[in-house]
Parts: structure tokens; sequence; C-alpha cells
């Protein structure tokens, strides 16, 4: 992803050109303290949205430019889910054009090595090569089958246990009510358990085959 600085030269590039009133220096440094934090994370979503990190790039700096661009109608609520609701546009908009949908491929940049660990209840401080193998291949488990969820489940479980957003935070970002931000979680915490778990997968197949 491009640096802040040049995102930030393009939005302000962008908002002169468009005729629109710029923001004052407090602003700027508001934006600069409320939103640009949340670049990486609006990155990570973006990438579990799509499946596609190059795609991914575009779409955060088009994000970016729309959030600054926005900011003076910022209201002061959650910095992080008003941008990630951005994000989410952003994509919707770019896999709706000619050309936009994506292939199903899991990228090693579409979670990082500290969003990894935090998945993990005793990570090892200093793991062994042989660790290192294992971590790696549970990751790209966990990656997998996180991208292999339907979207609805997909995105909540990824600004839930990955990008650590309330549930209100989600239901701001998703348009839906608590209730039902609370029902996705469930059935994607299912599907993973099903999908990570040897005893849940034994037990689901057990019961089909009782069936």
């Amino acid at each position: 992803m491009k640096k802040f600085s040049t995102l930030f030269n393009r939005a302000s590039a962008g908002q002169a050109a468009s005729g629109t009133v710029s923001l004052g220096a407090s602003e700027i440094d508001d934006f600069k303290r409320l939103i640009v934090p949340h670049l990486d994370g609006a990155y990570n979503l973006a990438c579990y949205l799509t499946r596609d990190p190059v795609l991914s790039q575009d779409i955060v700096q088009d994000a970016f430019v729309r959030a600054f661009r926005a900011f003076a109608q910022f209201r002061g609520a959650s910095p992080r889910a008003w941008l990630f609701a951005i994000v989410r546009n952003c994509c919707r908009s770019a896999q709706s054009r000619p050309g936009g949908a994506v292939a199903f491929v899991v990228h090693e940049s579409g979670l990082s090595d500290d969003e990894a660990l935090r998945m993990q209840q005793e990570p090892d401080p200093s793991p062994t090569p042989e660790d290192e193998v294992i971590r790696k291949t549970e990751i790209n488990r966990l990656r997998r089958a996180i991208e292999a969820m339907p979207e609805p489940f997909r995105e909540a479980i990824v600004l839930r246990e990955l990008e650590d957003l309330s549930y209100a935070e989600i239901g701001e970002v998703t348009g839906v009510p608590i209730g039902t931000v609370m029902s996705r979680l469930s059935r994607g915490r299912s599907i993973l358990a099903q999908e990570l778990l040897p005893s849940a997968k034994s037990s689901d197949e057990a019961s089909r085959s009782a069936s």
C-alpha cells in the first residue's frame, strides 16, 4: 500500500480539484489522529471482502480519499467504524464494476502476523523452526477457513475477531441490527469450529451418518 503521505497528497489534490471546502489545520490533525491509525485494519477488511490484495490497495486508497473529503461531516462516533463503512461501500462498488469479480485465492498478506497471533491463545514468544512451520500452517488453515465462509459471516468474524469492533460498531459498518450481528457471529464461529476443530468436525460427520 502507498505511504500515508502519498495518499494524503492525493486526497488534498482531489479536494482542491473538486472545489470542496478545504479542511482546516485542526481538522487535518484530527483526521491524522483519528482515521490514519486504522488504515491497516481497513486494508485487512478489504482483503477479506475481495480476496484480492492488489484490488484491496486500490479500494483502500479510494476509501481514504473519500474519507478525507467527507471528514467535515464526521460527527465523532467511532472513527474506525466510520472508515470501515466507507471501505465496505468501496468494495461493493469495485466488485460490481465490469471485470470486478475476483478469484478465490488465499494470499499471505490477507492476515498479518500480529493479527494472526491474536487468534492464538498461547503464542510461543520464542518458537523453534518446527514451531514456526506449524504456526504458519495453522494460520493458513484459519485464513482459508475464514475466506471460504459466506460473506455476511466472514465480514462479521473479521470485524469482531480480527479488528475487535464492538457489536454496535459492526452494526454501524454493515447497516444491520445488533441482533443480526450476534446471529452472524454465532453462525460464523460455528462454521469455523466445524472446519478447524477435529472434535466438532467428527461430531458433525457422525450426526450426518446417523441420520
